[in-house]
């Protein structure tokens, strides 16, 4: 594994310092990202900055070959950047001025201004004999795509944590080893570079407990530890900018919460107490402060649950056919998007996840099957929501009446596999 480095920093459009130093004409590339100026992190050294010239040596910056042949390397950029993501493995293998510039935070932040970035989903499953293994899927071409290893410490660790910063940063926290029993390593997946790489530790040693991202930090509350006092009350949050991780308010009460969700700014957890009690708490951020709640969305609050603008939905079918919103003026869930197609109860069909992806919901089950609900339509239309649903092919495609009813029987027995975390990055 890599040498523990610091994560870049979380808005990398207004900074030129990744680009490669040998890009001629590279000083025209604010007319493409507005607002950018140089960086000013003091790690990063003057020479490598595009407005800086670096020791002559033969002056190789002006020597070496143009991005792409007969074009200045500004419109060689431009036509790099729309290459779809799914051929930029690819095109990091080209030559070495290729991957300095897939490689930096510069190329990925065109992509995102000019509104090209893609969304992958990638998705974390657990097999028939406990390990670990993800993958990516694309929902452009609707393919799955093989991932590097994810490292040993978490091939077989249970009630880890995983979620997503700057977009493109996966991180798996926590968890408890086999041998090793609860930790606190923290790694992180760059999805621009392919690769994993090693970040700060977390402050306490802690499985099974709850996790969310709040403008661009990472919040980890509750869960377990192997010590005297198993259920834990503390928390804690890591800032990317600063690369550290620092201690914020208690819960009201030790709690491993088994649900949560980030909802109008503000972190809702539900789990089980020490005495196997269901909990809730809320955390607001602006405060640093926990409090109860036992309002009507906690009342009517099933996992998986998702926020896609500003407003809150949950599964209400196990095979996740069917859609519910939270109506904050009501305090309660009423409205339903319902499918109409329900695919049945096994475990293989089971709904694991709910996740925004390009504007829409993105639903994930246990057979890797993938449904999309375009849930910004559903407020301007009157007819039925059947047509707001879509199926994508790929791995785990949905099955025919037969292959389900094998499906259940088989799900009754044992679960081949299941997913265990599902997030969205973008690149």
């Amino acid at each position: 594994m890599d040498k523990m480095i610091q994560p870049p920093l979380v808005d990398t459009t207004a900074c030129l310092c990744r680009v490669d130093a040998g890009l001629k004409t590279v000083a025209g590339a604010k007319k493409y990202v507005a607002g950018t100026k140089l960086c000013l992190r003091p790690d990063i050294k003057h020479s490598i900055h595009p407005t800086r010239q670096k020791p002559s040596r033969g002056d190789r910056s002006h020597s070496q070959s143009p991005l792409l042949p007969g074009l200045p390397d500004d419109l060689a950029i431009a036509c790099l950047i729309r290459v779809p993501r799914l051929e930029q493995r690819n095109l990091r293998l080209v030559c070495k001025r290729w991957y300095r510039l897939l490689a930096g935070n510069f190329f990925y932040s065109l992509r995102k201004t000019l509104g090209i970035a893609e969304e992958w989903v990638y998705v974390i499953k657990r097999d028939k004999d406990g390990k670990i293994s993800w993958h990516a899927y694309d929902p452009t071409y609707q393919i799955w795509q093989p991932l590097p290893p994810v490292p040993k410490e978490y091939s077989e660790a249970l009630g880890f944590g995983c979620a997503v910063l700057s977009g493109c940063h996966l991180y798996l926290f926590g968890g408890k080893h086999p041998l090793k029993g609860s930790m606190r390593r923290v790694v992180f997946y760059s999805a621009r570079t392919n690769k994993w790489h090693r970040a700060p530790d977390m402050l306490r040693r802690r499985h099974f407990f709850g996790a969310c991202v709040i403008n661009n930090c990472l919040y980890v509350a509750g869960g377990e530890n192997e010590g005297v006092h198993r259920s834990l009350r503390s928390a804690e949050v890591y800032d990317p900018n600063k690369n550290r991780w620092s201690v914020i308010s208690d819960m009201s009460t030790a709690m491993v919460p088994f649900i949560g969700v980030v909802y109008d700014g503000k972190w809702f957890l539900k789990g089980l107490g020490t005495h196997r009690q269901v909990l809730s708490e809320v955390y607001h951020p602006g405060s640093d402060s926990w409090y109860p709640v036992y309002d009507g969305m906690i009342a009517g609050w099933r996992n998986p649950s998702a926020c896609l603008d500003g407003k809150l939905y949950a599964l209400d079918c196990k095979d996740g056919c069917k859609l519910r919103v939270y109506d904050e003026t009501s305090d309660s869930w009423s409205k339903h998007i319902d499918s109409r197609v329900h695919l049945g109860n096994s475990k293989a069909l089971e709904a694991a996840a709910l996740v925004p992806v390009n504007g829409k919901l993105c639903i994930v089950r246990n057979n890797m099957s993938v449904s999309l609900v375009d849930v910004s339509r559903s407020e301007n239309t009157s007819a039925s929501s059947e047509h707001l649903w879509e199926t994508i092919s790929g791995r785990g495609q949905f099955k025919t009446m037969m292959s389900n009813i094998w499906s259940s029987i088989s799900g009754r027995r044992r679960l081949q596999s299941h997913i265990v975390h599902c997030q969205v990055l973008q690149a």
